[in-house]
């Protein structure tokens, strides 16, 4: 039988056990494992881009392994329809009614492998489950499990068979995050522990879904000062001024911050967000959310470097904060 974390150990407690549990098949990536986990406990979903053979599929599995929750993975073709994603309603010859069957959309954490091989269309179909955490199907609306995140890979646009996400759905992502090639020693490190056979079936769950939940209400119940507040507005508010950006940051960007502000404190073990918080979260909650202009993507600028240059400039808020 396993065993699940005790709500009395310390967040600190929960966040080594999972890392601990999803190193054991994601070697020298503690840093995403991390960021990963903040987007979770604030209720974020998560894109994952890089090259195909990094281990962008393989993490998400870690992680959902460690969450006893339900689990569903779509891969995203061309031709994949909405209803393969939200479920049909069939007509029972025996009952004389419709059945609703549902979809992979209606699990608890759902892995949409190369979301951006699906079609413009197939993709539109998860912008009302990311925002609203609902699905639609022959007029009957159904609510989706508590908690529900997605967690998307994609490959580079420039790849074969490849669909740019619309701007509307990559807003609806609280953060974007690369892997990236494992150094020399760490790939080595990989090869011997996929020497083993399943590497998957040697991670154990760590969180239940009901204790997941508290710790995420939790982590929302972090202070926030007003100050802190300011600072991001700031930062989202100078993207949508900066001379190479077309499409700046929204206000859904500013709440996302500040939640995984929230959730990054939370995991760090304070009971208030300090400015590092909102440093170390505003290139992967902000720079996929932009739109460079035309004259920046020709001279080869990059959204990160961008988000990077605003944080760099912004002077800091007085840190003030709640005691505790």
């Amino acid at each position: 039988m396993t065993k699940s974390v005790n709500l009395t150990d310390s967040p600190q407690a929960v966040l080594e056990r999972i890392v601990y549990q999803v190193e054991k098949v994601i070697v020298g990536k503690r840093e995403v494992i991390e960021k990963l986990l903040v987007a979770l406990l604030c209720g974020g979903h998560v894109l994952l881009e890089d090259v195909p053979g990094v281990g962008k599929t393989m993490l998400v599995r870690a992680l959902a392994r460690t969450i006893d929750s339900s689990f569903k993975r779509i891969q995203c073709t061309p031709d994949l329809l909405p209803s393969d994603l939200t479920g049909v309603s069939v007509y029972n010859q025996r009952s004389g009614e419709f059945e609703f069957r549902p979809g992979p959309l209606l699990a608890h954490i759902v892995l949409a492998d190369e979301l951006n091989r699906a079609s413009p269309r197939t993709q539109a179909a998860m912008l009302e489950a990311m925002e609203e955490k609902r699905v639609t199907v022959d007029g009957t609306t159904y609510p989706l499990p508590e908690p529900f995140f997605i967690l998307a890979t994609q490959n580079p646009v420039d790849f074969e068979g490849t669909f740019s996400l619309p701007e509307a759905q990559l807003d609806r992502f609280m953060v974007k995050l690369r892997l990236g090639y494992p150094d020399p020693l760490g790939e080595v490190e990989m090869l011997n522990r996929m020497e083993e056979p399943f590497p998957l079936a040697q991670i154990r769950t760590v969180v239940l879904q009901e204790e997941f939940v508290s710790l995420q209400k939790e982590a929302r119940a972090v202070h926030v000062d007003d100050t802190i507040k300011q600072y991001i507005v700031q930062l989202t508010t100078a993207t949508r001024t900066h001379p190479d950006v077309s499409l700046g940051a929204s206000p859904r960007a500013s709440v996302a911050l500040m939640r995984a502000s929230q959730a990054q404190a939370f995991l760090k073990g304070r009971s208030y967000v300090i400015p590092d918080d909102v440093k170390e979260l505003a290139v992967p909650v902000l720079a996929h959310r932009l739109t460079l202009a035309p004259s920046a993507l020709l001279s080869g600028r990059q959204a990160e470097a961008l988000v990077a240059s605003v944080v760099a400039g912004a002077p800091l808020p007085v840190r003030r904060h709640a005691a505790g």
